[in-house]
């Protein structure tokens, strides 16, 4: 477990403040959205179908400008930012769907997420087929034909290539079977324990604050509940309201 402690007496990598947002001019999903993540943190975002989370994370990363607010990564302002310019500061998305080029291999795919890197990309590669090995035995392996776990690890590998500081991962478990949901939290659990600050936006809701060092519960497009993932697990409001039926097993 890593030492929370140290962490709350660090500058935080990411902070979010006041945030307004929407795919619609006028009609904000996000309603003034704060939330932070300390280098190496885990944080868990989650809360109902509609909540904001995927637009939160979209907002950070510069896919939606926000109308209101302030983001600041690493001390610099990025609202309003393109994604390719937050790329380039230390910052990788893997959305929920269409995540990698189906056509391509599983090498070519990790090649394309080095895109931006100059010289050989070899030891990079490597890194990743050591982290997934699995990925090392499907190299050649069109990634199209990979497995539903299978293309999450492909993704969030070819996200790697660029060593960021954070990783944003939208709905990472979405449509997995739950032999391949625990496989892609273990992935998840041990990026994060190798020194990446990792915001995860997740759908199951019980797993992502079992892991999380801290969680947020979104609820219309605000942030209603803030602190340690296993006291919102514990929380009785928070277990009746988002964590459903799950919350009493």
């Amino acid at each position: 477990m890593t030492d929370t402690n140290h962490r709350a007496a660090t500058e935080p990598l990411l902070v979010v403040e006041d945030v307004y947002a929407g795919y619609v001019k006028d009609l904000d999903i996000l309603q003034g959205i704060n939330f932070a993540i300390a280098p190496g943190e885990l944080v868990a975002v989650i809360g109902p179908n509609g909540a904001g989370k995927s637009t939160l994370a979209k907002t950070i990363f510069g896919l939606l400008k926000p109308n209101r607010g302030e983001i600041w990564f690493k001390g610099e302002n990025i609202a309003g930012l393109r994604s390719n310019a937050i790329v380039q500061r230390g910052m990788c998305y893997v959305p929920q769907i269409s995540n990698v080029f189906p056509s391509l291999s599983v090498e070519e795919n990790l090649e394309m997420g080095a895109f931006v890197l100059s010289g050989s990309n070899k030891q990079l590669k490597e890194r990743i087929f050591t982290m997934f090995p699995v990925l090392k035995r499907r190299r050649r392996q069109r990634a199209g034909t990979l497995s539903g776990g299978e293309r999450q690890m492909l993704a969030m590998g070819r996200a790697l290539m660029l060593d960021p500081d954070l990783l944003l991962l939208d709905e990472p478990s979405a449509a997995l079977s739950p032999q391949l949901v625990s496989s892609v939290f273990e992935q998840i659990k041990a990026i994060n324990q190798a020194g990446k600050a990792i915001v995860l936006v997740e759908q199951n809701a019980r797993r992502a604050l079992e892991m999380a060092d801290r969680g947020y519960v979104l609820e219309s497009g605000r942030d209603r509940f803030e602190g340690p993932g296993r006291e919102l697990l514990n929380d009785p409001k928070v277990g009746e309201l988002y964590l459903g039926a799950a919350y009493h097993t």
